[in-house]
């Protein structure tokens, strides 16, 4: 057990020995020279030199101050930067917001006048093509006889039948068949299912 005890670290073995002296008093009168003779034979503890902590010079801590202070101001200089910058970020998204809502109201606007444009124009497709309707059918086929083929088409493919047929009857035989094409040609292309 000696052996041991001299790998304890030294506050360790201190404390042992309290223990053991403590132990031979208790046993009796006897165990007072004992007592006394192992606290001589402890060690006294060995002090160990604190090394002083050099002071930093004051030269070295104002320097350190200054720098730090510097840092600062320049974290509170970027900081109002950026601050600056997002209220400009934010003014800005909100003119985009208006200028959206200002487009958005000009293409229902120009939506609104184009359905009035188009719907417009359909009501005078459908009076013109009733116009031609009432038409005797040899006048209107002058007159259809002069338009472009497509066109003619067109406007035969809105009226009744009955109206139509007169009016193709009355014309050449190859325009009545050209503009027959055409009508026959415009939903050839149409899904059957």
């Amino acid at each position: 057990m000696a052996s041991n005890i001299g790998r304890w670290p030294r506050p360790t073995h201190l404390i042992l020995s309290c223990l053991l002296i403590s132990a031979v008093i208790r046993l009796g009168a006897g165990g007072v020279a004992l007592a006394e003779e192992l606290a001589t034979n402890v060690a006294e503890p060995v002090m160990v030199p604190v090394q002083p902590v050099q002071p930093t010079p004051e030269s070295e801590v104002s320097s350190l101050l200054k720098s730090i202070r510097t840092r600062q101001e320049q974290l509170l200089q970027r900081e109002g930067e950026i601050t600056e910058r997002q209220l400009e970020l934010n003014m800005i998204e909100q003119r985009i917001a208006q200028q959206l809502v200002v487009l958005k109201q000009a293409e229902q606007k120009l939506a609104d006048t184009l359905a009035i444009a188009d719907s417009a124009a359909e009501n005078d497709l459908k009076q013109l093509t009733a116009v031609y309707e009432k038409m005797k059918a040899k006048n209107a086929a002058e007159i259809f006889g002069t338009m472009e083929i497509s066109f003619a088409a067109g406007f035969l493919s809105r009226m009744k039948p009955e109206s139509a047929a007169g009016i193709l009857s009355e014309m050449p035989p190859n325009a009545a068949y050209s503009i027959s094409v055409v009508m026959a040609g415009k939903n050839a292309n149409a899904p059957t299912e």
